[in-house]
């Protein structure tokens, strides 16, 4: 049984810092795809960023130079260390996986729906 657990939400000020973790279980961190995701109520859930086995990363533009996403393989725990934060990440956040990685014609695809397995999310809240 897979379960994902998201800790490290929480208030903080335009400009500020937090870093979400994701504690997996029942699969292995090392050898499958994982992403962050977020949504904000009456949106769609949208991508952040994503983790390959392989050590490709993949970032949502507006997150990129702000946010890092990492993995301690050894504690099977997925990092996502957000700095400068603005208003506009306020959102609840979700830690996904998968087993594998979707490719079609060489293209990585790590849209929500190529992810099976998702955390109960931690909420972000950024005031301006």
């Amino acid at each position: 049984q897979v379960q994902l657990v998201e800790s490290g939400g929480g208030s903080v000020p335009a400009g500020g810092s937090l870093r979400l973790s994701c504690v997996a279980s029942g699969i292995t961190a090392s050898s499958s795809c994982m992403g962050w995701f977020r949504q904000v109520p009456g949106k769609e859930r949208a991508g952040v960023a994503a983790i390959a086995p392989s050590g490709e990363i993949m970032y949502f533009p507006s997150v990129k130079g702000r946010f890092t996403i990492s993995k301690d393989n050894a504690k099977n725990i997925l990092y996502l260390q957000m700095n400068n934060l603005e208003a506009d990440d306020t959102a609840m956040y979700y830690c996904a996986a998968e087993r594998r990685c979707v490719m079609s014609d060489g293209v990585w695809y790590w849209r929500p729906q190529d992810f099976g397995y998702w955390g109960q999310g931690t909420q972000v809240t950024v005031s301006s």
